[in-house]
């Protein structure tokens, strides 16, 4: 979990830099496609299953989480700093909660309730909803969220009927299901080509091995390893990350509601480990 809010928090940051190069959905197809090219081979390499898990909800979460989520919050990202949208699509946890309370049976105990409400107090004074504007930006990166949520309750669906799923061969799947509606949309949107410099480049190569390939496999191993719901408030550090980094690189200085927010998240993820240090020892 701390490797993946690394790579994904400090992502939004190389994302918000590729977008200067690229149109949104033009760098989504330029990721996801190789991406996916990169777990089937690593799943050719370490022979793992090559045979598609549960395909009618394996392609479903695709549509959710490669074309829904990178779509949506890519679009949202192009017009919105990349501390704000970080935090805006991190709304997931939260939906994400709700639905595993709802129809995975996942509840809430003691401690958990505890941390669930620090980190919402702390995700409200990041947001800030009060002085909210961009109201386009903003539906657009918390649809995003709310997608990958559901896309994120189905793998555990998934992995719960099909005890033997390869998290590789669902995290390969999953994404190269999902790539071929965003090459539609970007074929129909999309007015030129990407400008090929070095800094777009090594964003996409970091994308591409890092952040789609390794980012997705690490996010479907977590959710086997974790109850959803706390899978989902884990993910918090990426937000946090991202501000911070946007912050440092670009400049995006938060307010002081926002840093009180970030120390406030940190504390909740502190009770939400140390539940899962206790839970281990039991």
């Amino acid at each position: 979990m701390a490797l993946l809010a690394i790579i994904w928090g400090y992502n939004w940051v190389v994302m918000k830099v590729s977008l200067r190069f690229s149109e949104p959905l033009t760098f989504a197809v330029l990721r996801t496609l190789p991406g996916a090219a990169a777990l089937f081979a690593a799943l050719i390499v370490l022979r793992r299953p090559l045979r598609p898990p549960a395909i009618g909800l394996t392609t479903i979460v695709g549509l959710l989480q490669t074309t829904g989520f990178v779509c949506l919050s890519l679009w949202a990202l192009e017009s919105g700093g990349a501390g704000k949208i970080a935090v805006l699509t991190f709304t997931m946890p939260f939906w994400l909660l709700v639905i595993a309370w709802l129809f995975l049976g996942e509840g809430l105990r003691g401690s958990e309730w505890c941390a669930t409400s620090m980190a919402l107090v702390g995700f409200l004074l990041i947001l800030r909803p009060w002085e909210l504007r961009g109201l386009t930006t903003t539906l657009l990166a918390v649809a995003g969220g709310l997608l990958w949520a559901i896309g994120s309750a189905l793998v555990k669906v998934i992995q719960r009927r099909h005890h033997d799923v390869d998290v590789l061969s669902l995290a390969a799947w999953q994404m190269i299901l999902g790539s071929p509606p965003l090459l539609v949309i970007a074929l129909f949107t999309s007015a030129g080509s990407p400008v090929w410099s070095g800094a777009f480049i090594w964003s996409l190569v970091f994308n591409i091995v890092a952040v789609t390939a390794l980012g997705w496999y690490l996010w479907l191993f977590i959710l086997r390893a974790m109850p959803a719901g706390m899978a989902g408030l884990s993910t918090l550090a990426i937000p946090v990350i991202g501000a911070a980094s946007a912050w440092i690189q670009l400049g995006e200085r938060p307010a002081g509601a926002e840093l009180a927010g970030v120390i406030i998240i940190f504390a909740a993820l502190a009770v939400v480990t140390a539940r899962g240090l206790d839970r281990r020892r039991c």
